[in-house]
């Protein structure tokens, strides 16, 4: 597993080159791991009406589900100056790790966050997103 693990690592620093950070010039990349062992990449889309950007993580998570993924394993996040090699890492903003949570165990998920492919932290979602509110809550 360590080498898909690994995959994923590198595919969110490549995913990065695809951001769209006209206003920020933050570009963050993402790369979702499904079920089936599956990546799917996504990058922070920015708009001038900043309300209609969409974060990178989200990005994933909506394309994979609009091609009915459902099962998602790990998630390895990338972001840093633009036209920069990432110098720190760039946690989910609280947006993104509810739309984690709407899709994935808290308990089993796993999330890194990025500096290198060698150079990274690891969590389960549970960790960073603490007593939260999911669908079996309604």
């Amino acid at each position: 597993m360590e080498e898909i693990y690994k995959k994923l690592r590198e595919q969110a620093l490549e995913a990065r080159k695809k951001s769209y950070c006209a206003y920020s010039h933050y570009a963050v990349g993402a790369a979702l791991l499904d079920g089936d062992n599956e990546i799917t990449l996504g990058c922070n889309i920015e708009n001038a009406s900043y309300g209609a950007t969409n974060c990178a993580e989200r990005t994933a998570f909506f394309k994979a589900v609009s091609e009915g993924k459902r099962n998602f394993k790990a998630i390895a996040i990338a972001g840093g100056k633009e036209g920069e090699e990432p110098v720190d890492y760039a946690y989910p903003c609280g947006i993104c790790r509810q739309v984690m949570r709407e899709f994935c165990s808290v308990k089993e998920f796993k999330v890194f966050v990025v500096k290198s492919v060698d150079e990274y932290e690891e969590y389960i979602l549970e960790e960073l997103l603490p007593k939260s509110f999911g669908p079996e809550n309604l």
